[in-house]
């Protein structure tokens, strides 16, 4: 279980995330036209994992607009933002910010993902979204990277998920 904060109120979350050097657990998401994606689609690509309580707050929504402007860059790396979040927040905030770089997804049909990472906060008032982490995938789908922000209102380390892509 990690122990991180929203605001000065402690939060704990499902679990650990995946440990470096393990398989990535697949998971299957939705994305904003309502059609299903797996980890298993992006095998033989970096994968970076953006996961956050919900693209209406303004800390998960700058996350999302820094890897969208950080992704154009890295040649066979896929972004994929995941929240609990109905995909038409996510198409609304994408389609409004003009964001192409990232694939905006959504754990609202099942639990596998938030069961799979152990993302899910299980007390405080944001019960029940993700907190905010960053997990980055090699293209042998190994956990190569994992940032558990400790404060919900504290953006990622973006440089050091970046350097992560070899």
């Amino acid at each position: 279980m990690a122990n991180i904060t929203l605001g000065d109120d402690p939060v704990q979350t499902a679990g650990e995330l995946p440990a470096i050097g393990s398989p990535a657990p697949e998971f299957t998401v939705t994305k904003t036209d309502l059609t299903d994606t797996a980890l298993s689609d992006f095998l033989g690509k970096n994968v970076v994992l953006n996961i956050f309580p919900s693209i209406g707050t303004s800390v998960c929504s700058a996350s999302v607009r820094k890897f969208n402007e950080l992704a154009s860059g890295k040649a066979n790396t896929v972004v994929i933002s995941v929240s609990r979040d109905l995909p038409f927040a996510h198409k609304h905030f994408c389609e409004a910010e003009g964001i192409e770089n990232v694939i905006p997804t959504s754990e609202y049909k099942n639990n596998g993902f938030s069961d799979n990472y152990h993302v899910k906060m299980l007390n405080g008032k944001f019960e029940g979204l993700f907190s905010r982490c960053i997990v980055v995938i090699d293209p042998d789908g190994k956990v190569v990277y994992t940032e558990q922000v400790p404060t919900i209102g504290q953006e990622p380390d973006y440089d050091k998920a970046l350097a992560a892509i070899l």
